[in-house]
């Protein structure tokens, strides 16, 4: 059964087509109905062709996560025979209209996924496999992984390429949470020669799958492949030009002609990256979605990113280890904690990246003092890479519309880019990532020696030292705030300080005045900058302007408290990314990671149990002894 859904004045209307496989004698008749979330039924009967509609009345319509609820409707469709029930086919289904907005502007062509008719920005990661042996997946621990993907106020979820079609629980579960799905055919990184048998068994997987998956309310679009039409216009693996012929044949004839058959209602994208198919600049950042490498595969800095104003990125990344918990699940011994141990490097998820982790870490850290802060060390270095990137596109939402980081999860135990590891666990980007996804946003474009590149070489190196500061507003309310910032010494003691009342329009992005501050003290001052609605503090953070590695960090003599399921953390001084762990780092809070101005701040604990909580921030990177 299809079901395509449109709507007229105030009612949503389903259109019903039942596709017959073979005909058997018999009276034979179809009722459909459709279960409010509330219990209310309506129903009607389809005519003898298998076609008919069912008017909804104040119809509750679907939302992604952050725009709205997410109700569902219970659709049941009854064959009689005789007058007596022979079969019946029941599905969940919301009630939306969703595709992808593409048109002309002043800087191209805009992509962003539109949701009824409302586009949004996308706020999400890329999903592989959860398991390496497919027969261990389970519906408790993709329940789990998708419900910490909405605490970090993800809307969106690509389903890469490169894996397999996830269980119809996958999907059930992102229609009830408000994820939108990306979901990629399973095509990925290689070149396929079109034998008519291989045609053959495309067309059944296609065919299948899109039956399997279509009514979902979280189906946002069905993309053709993972990074072939880039890497087939740069002729990688292509060995004979027919497969440049039987690329274009597959993902721009035969997909898009069994989806038109199948769920024409659905957004089709021939690739990712792409600009629209035809090998026409697969990867312009003027058009359509991107990936981008350059930070972290090219050794680029995180303000790279700056440079770019992309209208959609979709891969994007920077690794860092799991916890030191995680990693004892395939060690047997200590002597192996070891960044460049035989076991560390078996579990790396990119040759030689270890060392290129390392190299990050010379430019930001000082030399960690041990294992430990090696782990503390990459997990922090992959969340300012992935926010760096992500503030930037919201900075410019309008020109940009999507920021989709890979991955969110793993497969096994390694070393690689989630921000969950393989056992669940919490890396320092997840919490990052609930910050800079958060539905309304304060973050500083700042000008420092991180942004422009210091030459340790000059002795005497001139720098631009600013802050411009920006609210991006991802909901459908104007948003009346009071935007706070100070300058502070190491002690967070406040030198100076500044407030401004501003009005932020739904769905938009909003600069204050760039302010500039050339004699701030690089090693020893810092801002720390806060949006509030009322009463209530939404958005916070903090910069400096030195590399992290010269900043004069004071001891800040953390402590902490827990009462219940709360736990309070106190500062002295300025304490960055604090990180909270308990004896098995299973912890999961309401923040963590986060920075201090010489206070205290309270977390929610969401899952694990508080005891023997361990305590550290930036300054304590380097104190181990070697």
């Amino acid at each position: 059964m299809y079901i395509r859904q449109r709507q007229e004045k105030d009612d949503w209307m389903l259109d019903f087509e039942i596709r017959k496989k073979e005909e058997k004698k018999g009276d034979y008749q179809i009722q459909v109905s459709a279960l409010s979330p509330q219990g209310k039924a309506l129903e009607t009967w389809l005519s003898p062709d298998g076609t008919g509609t069912l008017r909804i009345p104040d119809p509750q319509l679907w939302w992604v996560n952050g725009l709205g609820d997410q109700p569902l409707y219970q659709i049941r469709a009854v064959l009689y025979r005789n007058g007596e029930p022979e079969d019946c086919w029941e599905r969940r289904i919301g009630l939306r209209k969703m595709t992808v907005r593409r048109e002309k502007d002043q800087w191209g062509e805009s992509f962003a996924h539109e949701i009824n008719g409302i586009p949004f920005f996308a706020m999400g990661a890329d999903y592989i496999p959860e398991e390496h042996l497919l027969g261990k997946r389970s519906r408790e621990k993709t329940r789990q992984l998708l419900e910490d993907c909405k605490r970090a106020n993800f809307n969106v979820i690509r389903v890469w390429g490169g894996g397999f079609y996830p269980d119809d629980w996958f999907y059930d579960l992102c229609d009830e949470l408000g994820l939108a799905v990306w979901q990629d055919f399973m095509f990925a990184c290689s070149v396929y020669e079109l034998t008519p048998e291989f045609e053959e068994n495309i067309r059944r997987e296609l065919e299948e799958n899109i039956r399997r998956i279509r009514h979902h309310a979280c189906l946002a679009l069905w993309c053709g492949n993972n990074e072939m039409e880039m890497f087939v216009d740069e002729r990688c693996w292509v060995t004979k030009h027919s497969e440049v012929r039987d690329y274009l044949f597959m993902y721009e004839r035969i997909f898009p002609e069994i989806l038109g058959k199948e769920d024409p209602e659905t957004f089709y994208w021939p690739a990712s990256p792409s600009s629209g198919g035809s090998f026409d600049n697969p990867n312009d950042p003027d058009r359509g979605d991107v990936h981008y490498w350059k930070v972290w595969h090219g050794g680029r800095p995180f303000s790279e990113y700056r440079k770019f104003f992309f209208r959609y990125i979709s891969e994007f990344g920077f690794q860092a280890l799991p916890s030191q918990k995680t990693i004892e699940t395939f060690t047997d011994d200590p002597r192996d904690w070891n960044l460049f141990s035989y076991i560390m490097e078996k579990h790396q998820r990119n040759y030689g990246a270890n060392g290129k982790i390392m190299n990050y870490m010379q430019q930001t850290y000082r030399y960690p003092g041990g294992f430990s802060d090696v782990i503390y060390a990459s997990q922090l270095l992959q969340a300012d890479a992935i926010r760096y990137g992500v503030e930037h596109f919201r900075r410019n939402r309008g020109r940009c519309m999507g920021a989709v980081y890979w991955q969110v999860n793993d497969c096994w135990p390694v070393i690689s880019w989630s921000s969950i590891d393989y056992h669940g666990r919490w890396k320092a980007l997840h919490y990052y990532a609930r910050r800079f996804f958060a539905p309304v946003l304060l973050s500083c474009q700042e000008e420092s020696w991180m942004t422009q590149e210091a030459n340790m070489n000059r002795q005497h190196f001139e720098f631009e030292k600013s802050i411009h500061l920006n609210v991006s507003n991802e909901t459908l309310a104007e948003k009346k705030l009071t935007v706070k910032w100070q300058v502070r010494n190491a002690k967070a003691r406040i030198l100076y300080n500044k407030e401004k009342e501003i009005l932020v329009p739904p769905l938009s992005s909003v600069w204050l005045e760039k302010e500039e501050l050339p004699d701030i003290h690089v090693f020893e001052e810092y801002v720390s900058y806060q949006a509030w609605e009322g009463e209530t503090q939404i958005s916070e953070g903090t910069v400096i302007f030195s590399y992290p590695k010269y900043f004069r960090y004071e001891d800040p003599k953390l402590s902490c408290t827990v009462e219940k399921n709360k736990i309070t953390v106190k500062a002295e001084t300025y304490a960055k990314s604090v990180e909270i762990l308990n004896d098995q780092e299973d912890l999961v809070l309401s923040d963590n990671y986060f920075d201090l101005n010489g206070d205290s701040k309270t977390v929610e604990i969401l899952r694990g149990k508080p005891e023997n909580i361990r305590l550290r921030s930036v300054w304590d990177i380097g104190q181990e002894p070697v």
